[in-house]
C-alpha cells in the first residue's frame, strides 16, 4: 500500500523563544521505532540553506512527530493555490529562485551528504518559503539514507500521487532518480502556477499536459514582458 506522512502542522514556540512547526507522521508506517531513530539522528546532522532544520522529534505510543523550523510564507502549494485563485503572485525571478534553491538542496541531499539521503516525498507541500520566498526542502518523515556501495533499494512504495516515478511505483526499487522525477513535476507547477501533479494519472497525460504547459507558460512570459517593455 502506498503511504505518504501525514500534514497537521501546528506552530508553537520553544521556552526559549524558537518558532517551531511539528508533523504528526502516518500511524500506519511500519518502520521499527530504533530504524526510525537511527535515520532521525542522521537526518537531524543535515546542514543546508535550502533544507528546513529539523530540531527534533518525539515518540509517543504509535505516534511519531518531528519538529521544524517555522517558516513564515507557509509552503509552495500555498503559494500555488493563491496564484491559481489570482489572490497571490510570484514574479518570474521568484520562481526561478525557487526552482534553483530547490535543486541545491536536493542535490546537497543526494551528492555531498554522508551517507546520501534520498528524500521519497518531493512536493509543492514540503517545500517551505521563508519571509523571503526563499526555499526549503522539509519533511523528512520518509526519507531514506542511500549509502554508496548500492544501485538501489527495494522498499515499498510511499509518496505522493502525482509526483512519483514511473519505475520506482511499479517496480517498487528506489534511486535518486525518484527524486528528480518528482522535481521535474515540481519544475512545471511552479513555472506553470498550476498544480499539475493532482491531475497526473499516467505518462501519456503528462506528456500531453508538458506539451500543453510549454505553449502556455512561453505566451505568459511575452506577454508579461511586452507589458513592461
Amino acid at each position: 500500500m502506498m503511504k505518504s506522512s501525514s500534514c497537521f502542522i501546528p506552530q508553537g514556540v520553544l521556552r526559549d523563544g524558537t518558532a517551531f512547526a511539528a508533523k504528526v507522521l502516518s500511524s500506519e508506517s511500519d518502520q521499527g521505532i530504533k530504524e526510525f531513530l537511527a535515520e532521525i539522528e542522521s537526518i537531524s546532522e543535515v546542514k543546508h540553506a535550502n533544507l528546513v532544520r529539523l530540531l527534533g522529534c518525539c515518540i509517543q505510543r504509535r505516534n511519531r512527530i518531528l519538529i521544524y523550523e517555522y517558516l513564515e510564507n507557509n509552503s509552495l502549494d500555498h503559494a500555488l493555490q493563491g496564484l491559481e485563485k489570482g489572490v497571490t503572485t510570484l514574479s518570474w525571478s521568484a520562481r526561478s529562485d525557487i526552482c534553483m534553491g530547490t535543486a541545491k538542496g536536493l542535490s546537497y541531499l543526494h551528492e555531498e551528504h554522508e551517507p546520501n539521503i534520498v528524500h521519497r516525498d518531493i512536493k509543492a507541500s514540503n517545500v517551505l518559503l521563508d519571509g523571503n520566498n526563499k526555499p526549503k526542502i522539509g519533511d523528512f518523515g520518509l526519507a531514506k539514507l542511500f549509502p554508496d556501495n548500492v544501485t538501489h533499494i527495494s522498499t515499498g512504495v510511499v509518496g505522493t500521487t502525482g509526483y512519483l516515478a514511473p519505475e520506482y511505483f511499479v517496480h517498487g526499487q528506489l534511486t535518486k532518480k525518484a527524486d528528480v522525477y518528482s522535481f521535474g513535476v515540481l519544475i512545471f507547477e511552479i513555472v506553470s502556477g498550476r498544480r499539475i501533479s493532482q491531475t497526473i494519472r499516467s505518462d501519456t497525460f503528462l506528456v500531453r499536459e508538458v506539451r500543453f504547459l510549454l505553449v502556455s507558460i512561453v505566451s505568459l512570459y511575452v506577454l508579461q514582458h511586452a507589458t513592461v517593455f
